[in-house]
């Protein structure tokens, strides 16, 4: 693999830590630090301003803007893109002393150091400014965003004058003013300003969308004098901090952030706003850090990975844990998760079709509510997906493959046209969801409408061949995006029969088991038993090309005769190939973008015997250039499995360090949300053995020679699992004692409060 590790950030088992200032990695680190709960996220740039190259960078999830492509004459082609936007900066702030005002792009300083707080979600900044005027200060910046109170963001500055007494001059603002770096303009219009002596309130409203956003900042501290004012899109404080040489003076704020996203919301949305100022004053900085702590401990009790004797690692995964309970943890029904979270402005903030099968499990098996909540994003939006269906000349519902609001953002014919994924992928999530949570309600209530509108589009967007023996979708592109307009693509063709026969069953069973909600079902979707008949027929027909005498299901139609490029000699500097090579040239070969068969590999293990995956994984991997962030996991699960062990760590470094060590060259642009949930995969599924499209789950845990021993928990039910592994064994129990049936090493066991050790059989030993 030619990518390399750039190695920046210092090894701590809990913390991120950067240790002096590079410049030139000041984007990456506004990435790495960024803070986010959900309902909000912040960059972790400089809240006292910086002229250097920033992305300042403020989202909220669902607050969004669209514009207007030029419109195509060709039908189904999206001319409408939406985009995150970037939104109100509620940490700004300007510190002034001697007429210097401190810009780390010219100021002088010593001694800087940023760390991110895994256990408290508290970002701290620390540097000793150095002004022309002989003065020194140690400044303190520390901030967190409130994982309860998920409206709430708290700020916290210190000032230590060192060689001095006196006071400096500062400003606290709400600041509407960045420019949205893709549209290359400020989209907000700013109104209801207000300041008192110690408050702070604006209001902004996007363009087109029309959604709004309140921020609200109440301060607290030594800020005297204080002086307001305000800007077309800020409202600010202007007042001084008395400073005693070797003495701290503080300033801070607590931020309430509201937001407004349809004009159903109005009225409760101006409710919550006049209730802001009494609200804020209940708050203090110490109640809602020890909220934050718990909340955080909380998590850790039963997500935590732990690894001895791989401090990178051991960085690595919990900073992925860390960043997915950030990005989503079921607040918000109906929202998604961007392919970069709330941590930057690339892919516009649009959900991708690896919500439901890279990040899903990962909620399912440490955060059921959250699942559920994911996937009732899709449920609302169906219309959209419906009306998205009729554009493209098919029936029932095909799903965007990048959207906010669920309509497709993509205008890329290729991708929004051609990959059938998007819709599968939702199938898919239905089907695990229901399969380890046993939410029936959830499958009968929403989850069968959706399976029914998505089946229709797959029989309508497919077709027979012409002496009608086989069924299969033709000129569409699968998950390996680096080939376009092929026909019988495996994974496509094999993820079409899967929801066509997991929607009978469910059909099957609801009428069985729920008339009345199968009646209902009827009436609102006018699912017939022809229908139903069809849906099996197709499925029946399903092509999925396999070579008996090699062994190999052909990633579609031609492949095997494609000009073999080595992608092992493609030098680093070509990364990213989009960047660097054109787009036609990506096309004309058999190099892969990210997993394809082997993807459909993983997601239905059980489904293939193990000589099958060794055998499509030896020859596929060395054509896979792992352009995308969502590669190295799935290859270093099934090289675990398959016992290449050494294999299997190399791609989960590379995974689980994604962004910390910036392999893609992009982590200025924001995390690899989707690449950070697979890392957790690489550990409970690649080492762990997990499997969990069987019967039962099942284990067939190995260890990395490099290691000592790990340990991981999952939820099942209601209960909490605990797995460590060691050199020579494996401890299951359960953390309340309640009894949880697995299989391990293809026996089953019976696991319970008391510790359950089983021997690692000695082929599975590194």
């Amino acid at each position: 693999m030619a990518k390399v590790a750039d190695k920046y950030f210092i090894e701590d088992e809990i913390k991120i830590i950067e240790e002096g200032f590079n410049p030139a990695y000041g984007q990456v680190a506004e990435s790495v630090f960024s803070l986010g709960n959900e309902y909000m996220g912040i960059r972790g740039c400089f809240e006292e301003g910086y002229t250097g190259d920033s992305l300042r960078g403020s989202y909220f999830n669902g607050i969004y803007e669209k514009l207007k492509q030029s419109t195509s004459g060709y039908k189904g082609v999206s001319d409408i893109t939406e985009y995150m936007v970037n939104s109100v900066d509620y940490f700004a702030c300007r510190l002034e002393l001697d007429g210097e005002v401190l810009d780390l792009h010219h100021s002088k300083f010593r001694k800087f150091r940023r760390e991110l707080d895994l256990r408290t979600g508290i970002l701290t900044r620390t540097f000793i400014w150095e002004t022309l005027s002989g003065k020194e200060a140690e400044v303190v910046f520390k901030r967190f965003l409130c994982m309860e109170k998920s409206q709430v963001g708290v700020q916290k500055i210190e000032i230590k004058p060192l060689n001095f007494s006196g006071e400096i001059q500062m400003d606290m603002m709400l600041d509407f003013s960045a420019m949205h770096v893709s549209a290359k303009d400020n989209l907000w219009v700013c109104s209801e300003k207000t300041a008192t002596d110690d408050y702070l309130t604006i209001t902004g409203t996007t363009r087109n969308t029309n959604q709004k956003v309140t921020s609200q900042g109440q301060l607290f501290g030594q800020l005297t004098n204080p002086v307001h004012w305000e800007k077309e899109k800020q409202i600010g404080i202007t007042g001084h901090v008395p400073l005693n040489q070797g003495e701290t003076a503080v300033v801070g704020r607590i931020v309430r952030n509201l937001v407004c996203k349809s004009s159903q919301e109005e009225k409760a949305f101006r409710q919550k706003v006049e209730a802001g100022p009494e609200l804020l004053a209940a708050y203090t900085y110490e109640s809602l850090k020890e909220e934050n702590r718990c909340w955080w401990q909380r998590i850790w009790e039963k997500s935590d990975i732990q690894i001895d004797g791989d401090a990178g690692n051991q960085q690595g995964i919990r900073f992925c844990i860390f960043q997915m309970f950030q990005t989503y943890h079921g607040t918000q029904p109906g929202t998604n998760i961007g392919a970069k979270g709330l941590t930057g402005e690339a892919y516009n903030g649009n959900a991708f079709w690896d919500t439901e099968t890279y990040c899903l499990p990962f909620y399912v098996f440490n955060d059921p509510k959250a699942a559920r909540n994911l996937l009732l994003f899709r449920y609302l939006t169906l219309q959209e997906a419906m009306e998205r269906a009729k554009e493209l000349d098919c029936q029932g519902a095909f799903y965007p493959v990048a959207t906010i609001s669920g309509k497709e953002c993509c205008n890329l014919w290729q991708h929004a046209s051609l990959q059938l994924q998007a819709s599968t992928a939702v199938a898919y999530g239905i089907w695990f969801y229901e399969k380890q949570t046993k939410d029936t309600e959830f499958v009968s209530e929403y989850g069968a409408r959706m399976l029914v509108e998505i089946s229709r589009m797959l029989a309508t967007r497919g077709d027979f061949s012409a002496d009608g023996s086989r069924y299969g979708y033709y000129c569409v592109m699968g998950p390996d995006e680096f080939q376009m307009m092929v026909n019988h693509n495996y994974y496509t063709n094999y993820m079409g029969k899967f929801t066509l026969e997991y929607t009978i069953e469910v059909l099957d069973r609801m009428e069985q088991t729920k008339p009345e909600a199968f009646a209902k079902l009827a009436a609102e979707t006018g699912i017939t038993w022809e229908e139903r008949k069809q849906f099996a027929r197709i499925a029946r027909k399903m092509y999925l090309p396999y070579e008996e005498d090699t062994g190999l299901f052909e990633q579609h139609e031609g492949y095997f005769s494609l000009p073999h490029v080595d992608v092992g000699q493609i030098p680093v500097e070509d990364f990213p190939l989009y960047h660097h090579w054109s787009y036609d040239r990506i096309y004309r070969s058999d190099m892969i973008k990210q997993p394809d068969v082997l993807m459909l590999m993983f997601l239905f293990n059980s489904d293939y015997t193990e000589e099958q995956i060794r055998k499509n994984y030896e020859y596929y991997e060395p054509r896979c250039i792992h352009e995308s962030s969502l590669s190295p996991s799935v290859h270093s699960v099934l090289a675990s499995q398959l016992k290449k062990h050494e294999a299997a760590y190399d791609f989960f470094a590379f995974a689980t360090r994604m962004d910390l060590d910036n392999y893609n060259r992009n982590t200025q642009e924001g995390l690899h949300t989707t690449s950070i949930a697979a890392a957790w995969i690489n550990i409970v599924y690649g080492f762990g053995g997990m499997r969990s499209d069987g019967k039962t789950i099942s284990f067939n845990p190995a260890i990395p020679v490099k290691w000592n021993s790990y340990s991981f928990r999952i939820t099942c039910g209601e209960e909490v699992l605990l797995v460590t592994v060691g050199k020579e064994d494996v401890r299951f129990r359960t953390k309340n004692g309640f009894e949880v049936e697995i299989m391990v090493y293809g026996r089953s066991y019976l696991i319970d409060g008391k510790e359950t050790l089983i021997t690692i059989p000695h082929e599975w030993k590194d």
